[in-house]
């Protein structure tokens, strides 16, 4: 008897805990019982945070994550036959309709046109100013226009063989990338 008397004790008082929790009004949210993780201190993305031994809140992703929705890239920088093996695998899936070629036009003039130029004549002010000392490449010639759209997406995403193009690959996203291909294929006409 004595041990049903203090479960029903118990049950009496866990039940009475719980429900002196429970508040009907909105504007209280009630008991919080574990307020440091309840009321989290938020930091600025730029601001010292003492959590991290670098005190720097915003934090570079780990080395090798891949944001979500995107998948790893299977070829290799600065590899030849990386270069050649993507030409032949990689397909242009963007129409080149006047929408996807304003789309392209607008993305090389913002990340190709400093170095190869409004024409793809290699002829940017990055060279003619003497800011950048070799001449990029022609877009425009057969060097580029004969490489399939695969070969020139490798050289975008992961950078020339020479070294002397960078990777824009965390820059431009694919489908822009592929608009940019379209475009400059446009060039040479």
């Amino acid at each position: 008897m004595r041990r049903l008397t203090v479960k029903l004790f118990f049950v009496v008082l866990t039940t009475s805990i719980f429900l002196s929790a429970c508040d009907h009004s909105r504007n209280n949210p009630g008991y919080a019982y574990m307020p440091d993780m309840y009321y989290s201190e938020p930091y600025d993305a730029y601001s010292e945070n003492p959590v991290f031994a670098d005190s720097i809140t915003n934090q570079m992703p780990p080395e090798g994550s891949i944001a979500r929705g995107q998948t790893l890239y299977p070829y290799k920088a600065k590899s030849y036959e990386d270069q050649q093996r993507a030409g032949q695998e990689l397909i242009n899936p963007i129409k080149a309709d006047a929408e996807n070629l304003a789309i392209g036009r607008e993305q090389y003039n913002v990340y190709c046109s400093n170095c190869h130029g409004a024409l793809g004549k290699g002829d940017g002010y990055l060279f003619t100013s003497k800011k950048f000392p070799v001449k990029p490449t022609s877009l425009v010639e057969d060097y580029v226009q004969s490489k399939p759209d695969g070969e020139i997406y490798h050289i975008i995403t992961a950078g020339s063989l020479s070294g002397l193009m960078g990777a824009h690959g965390a820059q431009i996203k694919p489908e822009h990338r592929w608009m940019v291909i379209n475009h400059i294929r446009t060039l040479a006409k």
